[in-house]
């Protein structure tokens, strides 16, 4: 959206402290690490963007996805948790404090993965880029040596530790934003559209990756996108957004991918997976509602080796009327 381009400067940690600062309590005791209720803004063009409905909350350890169409919001909801922008109205909380007033205080338990990762990327090479915020904080250059070297192998581009940026592919580009999201061991990661512009072999690549980070270190994830078939993979729990913002389903992602009808009328394209076997129960064929290819190959296999028939006339013949 035109409304949500913001300095990355604040997202690279550029006013970072010399000191480490004193951080917020840790959201262990079973509290939200975010939390979002009915929120208001207004751009300065008067666009308004009004995030209500349900309250939008991210648990410690969990895998969150804003799924909506373009315009709906996603992005204003994650500058909110940035503390990029504060709210006319409603209350928002991240580990504990105001993000749009506090957020020195959990800027280094944050990770960000920008949509546009070139955008990010402000230093030449990748040990540059990547060492940047914990050189801002201060740390030693032996602590910014392990950092950066375990952040560029958790991603798997330490062969590209003195590359130029600007020569990098879109996929290397984009692990290289995400290492630099990552150099810090955050508590919590957001990221916006992270699979837009990737060919197929670099988003499988970025899903197993993200997937791999939450199941080694327990990242809490946030991730806006309106890619539908990324979800499953990705997801613990899914927001639906209509656009101007509305918060209209919450739920995990078999719940919300067994009523098709509610993306469509969120201006979702629902997954073809969700669509064809919502079709198969219409047509008498009951075999739930699998998740993945995997899941559906074995629903069809189970169901075959049952000595399952094809639909029973009545439902075929209305399927031919």
């Amino acid at each position: 959206m035109k409304h949500e381009r913001h300095s990355t400067a604040a997202l690279h940690s550029a006013s970072a402290p010399s000191a480490h600062g004193a951080p917020a309590a840790a959201a262990d005791d079973g509290s939200p690490l975010v939390r979002v209720s009915c929120v208001r803004h207004v751009y300065p063009d008067r666009t308004l963007v009004h995030l209500c409905g349900l309250d939008f909350v991210v648990g410690a350890r969990e895998r969150v996805v804003i799924l909506g169409p373009n315009g709906c919001g996603k992005t204003t909801l994650l500058y909110h948790i940035l503390g990029l922008l504060e709210p006319a109205e409603g209350e928002v909380s991240v580990l504990g404090v105001n993000p749009a007033r506090e957020f020195s205080r959990i800027r280094e338990r944050i990770g960000v993965l920008l949509q546009n990762s070139e955008e990010q990327i402000i230093a030449p090479t990748v040990w540059d880029d990547v060492s940047f915020s914990p050189r801002s904080y201060g740390y030693s250059d032996a602590e910014v040596d392990r950092m950066v070297n375990e952040a560029l192998e958790c991603v798997g581009i330490p062969h590209l530790a003195h590359k130029v940026c600007h020569h990098l592919s879109g996929g290397e580009k984009r692990k290289v934003a995400l290492a630099g999201a990552l150099v810090l061991k955050p508590q919590l990661l957001v990221l916006d559209e992270p699979f837009e512009g990737l060919d197929p072999t670099s988003r499988t690549d970025l899903i197993h990756l993200l997937n791999d980070l939450h199941q080694r270190q327990g990242v809490s994830m946030v991730m806006a996108t309106h890619d539908v078939n990324a979800v499953a993979p990705m997801a613990d729990r899914v927001y639906v957004l209509l656009r101007g913002g509305e918060i209209v389903a919450q739920g995990s992602p078999a719940d919300i991918f067994k009523d098709p009808g509610l993306l469509k009328r969120s201006n979702i394209e629902p997954p073809v997976l969700a669509e064809l076997f919502q079709r198969l129960e219409q047509l008498g064929i009951p075999l739930g509602r699998p998740q993945s290819l995997e899941e559906a190959a074995r629903a069809i296999a189970q169901h075959c080796a049952r000595g399952g028939a094809s639909a029973p006339a009545g439902a075929a013949a209305r399927e031919r009327g």
